[in-house]
């Protein structure tokens, strides 16, 4: 399914080739991951953490789970797209893999 935003716009979201990013990570492949997403890295560690967590508890969805790490990695992933977007329509960088170079 395509994004939407970028379907009706032309400009990636913020989760734009994460999901590539994240399964590259897993593989191991951190340079490839890297150059799709900076933050796939960090989901596929967070994602390894959050299944063993959820093992030890036995639970889908562990308790006591604190709100601040989700506020703090959706925060993160806008201010990361901002300054990406920026960078691409601004300067004309190449920040998302496979759009045009612009400027």
């Amino acid at each position: 399914m395509p994004c939407p935003l970028r379907a009706l716009s032309g400009i990636p979201c913020p989760t734009c080739f994460l999901t590539r990013s994240t399964s590259l990570a897993l593989q191991g492949d951190f340079t490839s991951s890297l150059q799709l997403h900076s933050f796939g890295p960090l989901t596929a560690g967070a994602l390894v953490a959050w299944s063993l967590w959820s093992f030890q508890q036995q639970r889908l969805l562990p308790q006591q789970l604190p709100a601040w790490p989700l506020a703090a990695m959706g925060s993160g992933l806008v201010t990361y797209w901002a300054v990406r977007l920026g960078l691409y329509l601004g300067l004309g960088w190449q920040t998302f893999p496979d759009l045009p170079v612009h400027g």
